[in-house]
């Protein structure tokens, strides 16, 4: 397995791919999508700005995805864009016969894997999980792992929560959705958990502190030596 560091702009991913080539081909997916969203965001800039749902009129997919996610989880399209770009590179690894790769971007994860993925859970140094891992089986069809966090990290968040992690095979709702769970989740009330059920979410997990709250299907979690040199960040 091939891991590399690649970074465009405000884009910042680990790559994991089993050939250069395959590497390559990531990087190219992850570009075509940042290049759609820059040209909307040039195009109509409110649509970077907004914390509401919201439809610029595009016909482009991802667009479309973003704006889709946003509608359902009730953020800004801008809220699924990290999960939406990760897709993407993973996306052009299958359409290129590839049978593994994972999109790391910020901690919004893309993947599709023939193997068994340890994906470690960073909820800060003082977390009780520190030490802890999610167990994904192998999986053909890409799905997504996204984590949104109010204290670790640079994007914006409205909430509390330490980590806010979204299981669902559409990264766009992933990311939106942990977007909105951290946003609106507490340590004394989860009740947005309720808003779930419907939705593409298939599993959901909020750490607070030495607390975690789960909602519907979550992969075991399991003991693991967290190296958090490998966390993806800028260089």
């Amino acid at each position: 397995m091939i891991r590399r560091h690649f970074q465009y702009k405000q884009t910042i991913t680990t790559i994991l791919a089993d050939s250069e080539a395959d590497i390559e081909v990531a990087k190219a997916g992850i570009l075509d999508a940042r290049m759609a969203v820059e040209a909307m965001v040039a195009a109509d800039p409110f649509f970077a700005s907004t914390f509401e749902p919201y439809d610029p009129g595009s016909d482009h997919p991802i667009i479309c995805r973003m704006v889709d996610a946003a509608y359902e989880a009730d953020v800004g399209p801008m809220a699924a864009v990290a999960g939406t770009i990760a897709r993407a590179g993973v996306e052009a690894m299958q359409e290129g016969g590839a049978l593994f790769g994972v999109v790391d971007n910020g901690g919004d994860i893309a993947l599709m894997t023939d193997r068994i993925l340890r994906i470690g859970i960073y909820a800060g140094n003082a977390s009780a999980f520190l030490q802890s891992a999610f167990l994904c089986p192998p999986q053909e069809k890409i799905t997504g792992v996204c984590t949104s966090s109010a204290t670790v990290g640079p994007s914006i968040s409205l909430g509390t929560a330490d980590a806010a992690t979204v299981f669902s095979d559409d990264l766009s709702a992933a990311d939106a959705w942990a977007t909105a769970l951290c946003n609106r989740l507490s340590a004394d009330d989860q009740s947005e958990f309720n808003r779930l059920p419907g939705s593409r979410v298939r599993g959901a997990v909020a750490i607070f502190g030495d607390s975690l709250f789960s909602y519907g299907s979550v992969p075991e979690i399991v003991p693991a030596k967290i190296d958090t040199n490998l966390i993806t960040r800028g260089i």
